[in-house]
């Protein structure tokens, strides 16, 4: 039986299009939930003085938004394999847009913990799990770049938010601020998850790659009784922790260092940073991801942590002129930004695509652990210290000990087991 081959070409070229419209949806999708994270730092002083609490009372807000983020995400990925990703995705959005709307009406600090942190929590893990578990799927043969793509849209998806809620909130108020962006996240992200769906079974995607053939297709229990994959938990929860800390507490350590307000480049130097900020935590997830599926992953890590590890220090060495704390803080998310392609893109590399959703919701849960730690905790540290220094110099210990265990003790660790379950 003959073969038409331009029928053949066309088929793999519409398979082809259609991969790089499900990366376009779901970066849209990520861009829709990046808010109630990368501003949040934006809306701790009027939420201070709202609620009449000091910062390390509010920042269990952040931590509740992270925790219930990454916690629940296995179970989500559960969900989103049995009943399809566009509804699971969209339900998601619409909660984390709902969250601000509801911020916006409370007036007791344990409501905020409600509404911001549990219900934006669960919406924004629904969305990061399922989009990135999805994209895997589609680019098997370019999984840290695809990762690094729609996590991109998570990392800059507030450039476009940072200026907007700054002025609104000077000129309207936390309240009208929280409503009318809330509104808007809703709206996006839902129309945006309306053109998801699941590769085909067969064809040029998932399993045709000759990378996953041969591959053991690891379930979630059987992943988490590797010693491998609690390795890789802690390296994410000690980076997630050093990322967290300057997302978390950065107005407020720019305040304490006098630049906050500092005019740089025509504009005030805290706004102007976060949206450097947003630009490079973007950037750096495709860029660390295609460096990485051409050149290994772990010595990719090594070069991207210890990059943060060198920024951190320069940053709080010149943490008093406001020009090198904006340009370092962009460095700093640069080098931290790209752990949300790496680490879903080795994982899936090491376990398999068939579980990648559900695996790699285990996994994203040591950023909740992250969260606490960089939350929090470091403003207790700071509370009591009455200095930054120890809250930057335990960030910084995190980045250097991580890039050694990435290329000293994961890579060789990771190479016996590969050669041990593939055929």
């Amino acid at each position: 039986m003959s073969v038409d081959t331009s029928e053949l070409a066309g088929v793999a070229g519409a398979a082809t299009h259609e991969k790089w419209k499900q990366l376009g949806y779901g970066l849209l999708c990520m861009a829709a939930i990046s808010s109630p994270q990368y501003v949040w730092t934006l809306l701790t002083k009027p939420m201070m003085a709202q609620f009449s609490v000091g910062l390390p009372e509010l920042q269990v807000t952040f931590s509740l938004l992270i925790i219930l983020q990454t916690f629940f995400s296995p179970f989500q990925g559960k969900l989103i394999d049995y009943f399809g990703a566009r509804r699971l995705i969209a339900l998601g959005t619409l909660l984390s847009g709902l969250s601000w709307v509801l911020s916006a009406q409370v007036h007791q600090l344990a409501m905020l913990y409600l509404v911001y942190g549990g219900l934006g929590g669960l919406g924004t893990g629904i969305v990061y799990v399922g989009v990135v578990g999805l994209v895997v799927q589609w680019f098997p043969s370019q999984r840290g770049f695809a990762a690094g793509i729609v996590a991109a849209g998570y990392g800059m998806g507030a450039i476009v938010t940072t200026f907007p809620v700054s002025h609104l909130l000077d000129t309207r108020g936390l309240n009208f601020t929280l409503t009318v962006f809330g509104l808007m996240f809703a709206v996006v992200g839902f129309l945006a998850s309306q053109g998801l769906k699941h590769p085909p079974a067969s064809g040029s995607t998932e399993a045709a790659h000759p990378a996953v053939q041969g591959q053991k297709q690891f379930t979630a229990p059987e992943m988490l009784r590797q010693p491998l994959f609690w390795l890789m938990f802690c390296m994410m929860t000690f980076m997630a922790t050093s990322g967290l800390m300057v997302t978390s507490q950065m107005a407020i350590f720019s305040r304490d260092f006098g630049v906050s307000q500092v005019v740089v480049f025509g504009m005030a130097a805290l706004p102007l940073a976060l949206t450097l900020d947003r630009f490079t935590n973007g950037l750096t997830r495709p860029l660390f991801g295609f460096i990485s599926d051409k050149f290994g992953r772990e010595q990719t890590m090594f070069i991207a942590f210890a990059l943060e590890a060198v920024a951190m220090t320069l940053w709080l060495l010149c943490r008093q002129d406001a020009v090198l704390f904006v340009l370092l803080s962009g460095v700093v998310f640069l080098g931290w930004g790209e752990i949300f392609s790496l680490f879903p893109a080795t994982l899936t590399d090491t376990f398999g695509t068939r579980h990648s959703t559900t695996n790699y919701g285990c996994l994203y849960m040591s950023q909740g652990i992250g969260s606490v730690a960089g939350g929090p905790l470091a403003a207790l540290l700071h509370q009591h210290t009455h200095s930054w220094l120890p809250v930057f110099g335990s960030a910084i210990a995190l980045d250097i000990i991580t890039a050694f265990l990435a290329l000293l003790v994961l890579r060789p660790v990771r190479q016996r087991f590969l050669r041990r379950h593939q055929g």
